[in-house]
């Protein structure tokens, strides 16, 4: 168990998927100006990351690692994110028009958003269990999820600030992305081992 917040915090805090390695940066960018359709679409992430990883963990170690097929990863991963998109977008659909609304054409974009399909990458990668990829998931959702809300609360903010004419828009918010960056780069040096009241065997 002590692996798995291990693996959750880090993938949330100190490997964050948007502010460590600037995954997802087209619907962060786009969807941040207004805290409801980036709660909404934060939502969407977690749910999509944190169910494909396992699904995507499953095929790769019975199906293509088994018949040698792993040259299908990106093909397959990507049809297995396609089909959890069109499955979020039906939901969201049906229980809230006005947040489908207001997502537009970035919902459906969660197919191509490349922190997706980077987790599921990672995952390989790294060699992850299924558990492991399930944590993984998840802690790279949330950490996506944090990073779109706290980006969105801060441009609604501003927008009563004095701004720059030259920064007003994606110049501000390049330059909000690059900050929060640095802050959550200072968490590097944070075993999160301490966190999950793990202690690795040496």
């Amino acid at each position: 168990m002590g692996d798995f917040v291990n693996i959750f915090i880090k993938s949330a805090f100190i490997e964050n998927m948007i502010l460590a390695y600037f995954l997802g940066m087209c619907s962060f960018l786009a969807v941040s100006k207004s805290l409801q359709t980036a709660f909404g679409l934060g939502l969407a992430v977690i749910f999509v990351l944190g169910i494909t990883m396992p699904i995507n963990w499953l095929i790769n170690e019975f199906l293509l690692v088994n018949f040698e097929v792993e040259f299908l990863r990106f093909i397959v991963f990507i049809a297995v994110i396609a089909s959890m998109v069109q499955l979020v977008e039906m939901v969201v659909e049906k229980f809230s028009p006005g947040l489908y609304a207001a997502l537009g054409i970035f919902l459906p974009l969660i197919t191509v958003n490349c922190a997706i399909l980077g987790g599921s990458l990672f995952m390989v990668t790294r060699e992850y269990t299924l558990g492991e990829s399930v944590a993984f998931g998840l802690g790279g959702g949330f950490g996506w999820f944090l990073a779109i809300i706290a980006i969105a609360a801060i441009r609604e903010r501003i927008r009563y600030s004095a701004v720059p004419p030259a920064l007003r828009g994606l110049g501000m918010a390049f330059l909000l992305t690059g900050l929060m960056g640095l802050a959550f780069l200072s968490l590097s040096g944070i075993d999160p081992a301490v966190f999950g009241g793990y202690t690795p065997s040496k």
